[in-house]
């Protein structure tokens, strides 16, 4: 069997999959929700339908258990397809954890160090890792780092511009996330191109409610726009992105903002919410065509970024083979793929108009046919590849579609 169960923890809240690697078939997900509040929440869905329930959920213990009675009542039955391994989805592995890892108590340890890096998630984290130990304590658990896959950033890239031996001793450098997402459309363009990965120079663009741009030369992660935490680099849904470090000085000396406070406008009540009212991109699209003077900048804010990351990273890598778009927006939105490779013909990039508004899922080129650098359209699925990497540990010999 190549049946993995992946968890995603948040603090109040966890989504599942159980999926067969080998097949890339996904066999139930679900999500339960409003853990520890009055009354909790639980989705669980099937090729057989869907089970919405609501009830008191006081604990991640609670919801693990929750989970399994889902699955015995829509199924399928974890007695027919029962897990070889549980796949965790950890958002900061440091500088410790570069490789999916099996979870020890040690494991655990170093990831509740880490914490301190990853505030709001890596406890939750934890708490999701020690339930689903208590729901399934007799099959190996594996930690997947969304920083592993930025192992191979020069020190060019990782190292900030401040003292050497303040930011050695706390840890203060460029870590880069979303690397579980960058690694699978990296290797996914590859396929679908049918070249190999060594050979390709690319840019992917995982532009979600958190965006990140990569820079991947041969498989290899050698740029990334998130930094210390996932706040730096791109306008996001909530969050800033880039900002001049004054900005929060000047802040806490006109308005006496505290560090929690500033922590939350930049990560909570900033980006394209901060801008326009709109924390959605389809939403600040509809108003910016409406005319909307805030959601008009807003755009031409995040579309000015999103550019300036690209051709920055053209420089870096210096030939660039293909351009990815990934993730909600990245997948789903010609507009904001249009304006931000607009006039770039002298880098040989052109894109197709009807390739690119075409309503087409799926993995596919939107780039013209003369195009001298591939645009493509490539579908995220982090939960598998968190799966592949399980597997990977759990049974080394073991072949995957996409390994």
């Amino acid at each position: 069997m190549s049946v993995v169960l992946v968890v995603n923890s948040g603090s109040s809240s966890f989504k599942y999959q159980l999926i067969d690697v080998e097949t890339e078939q996904v066999h139930a997900s679900g999500l339960i929700e409003r853990i520890g509040q009055d009354m909790g929440a639980v989705v669980h869905s099937n090729a057989d339908g869907k089970i919405v329930r609501e009830l008191p959920i006081t604990d991640h213990t609670h919801g693990f258990t929750v989970m399994q009675e889902a699955f015995a009542t829509l199924g399928p039955s974890l007695e027919l397809f029962p897990p070889v391994a549980v796949g965790h989805r950890v958002v900061h592995g440091g500088k410790r954890f570069f490789e999916p890892t099996l979870v020890t108590e040690l494991v655990k340890i170093n990831i509740a160090d880490i914490a301190e890096l990853a505030p709001l998630h890596n406890p939750a984290h934890l708490q999701g890792i020690s339930a689903a130990e208590l729901a399934f304590p007799s099959i190996p658990h594996v930690v997947v780092f969304d920083t592993a896959f930025h192992r191979t950033l020069p020190e060019a890239a990782w190292r900030y511009a401040i003292d050497r031996e303040l930011a050695d001793r706390h840890r203060l450098r460029r870590y880069g996330f979303h690397g579980t997402s960058h690694k699978f459309v990296s290797e996914a363009t590859a396929a679908f191109l049918g070249r190999p990965l060594a050979e390709l120079n690319q840019i992917v663009l995982h532009l979600g409610n958190g965006a990140s741009a990569c820079a991947i030369r041969g498989g290899e992660s050698v740029e990334t726009s998130m930094g210390l935490t996932p706040l730096e680099g791109l306008v996001m849904g909530t969050r800033s992105g880039d900002l001049d470090p004054a900005v929060l000085f000047q802040l806490h000396r006109k308005t006496h903002m505290t560090v929690p406070e500033l922590d939350d406008l930049l990560n909570r009540r900033s980006g394209i919410l901060g801008l326009s009212g709109d924390g959605d991109m389809r939403e600040l699209i509809a108003h910016a065509e409406e005319g909307v003077p805030a959601a008009v900048s807003a755009l031409d804010v995040y579309v000015h970024r999103l550019r300036a990351y690209i051709g920055a990273y053209y420089a870096q890598l210096g030939l660039v083979d293909t351009i990815v778009f990934t993730a909600g927006v990245g997948e789903n939105t010609p507009l904001v793929r249009e304006r931000a490779l607009a006039g770039l013909d002298r880098l040989g990039i052109v894109l197709d108009p009807e390739r690119n508004a075409s309503p087409e899922r799926g993995a596919r080129v939107i780039s013209a046919d003369d195009s001298e650098v591939t645009v493509l359209v490539v579908p995220t699925n982090e939960e598998l590849e968190i799966a592949r990497q399980t597997l990977s540990i759990v049974d080394p010999g073991a072949t995957t579609a996409g390994g």
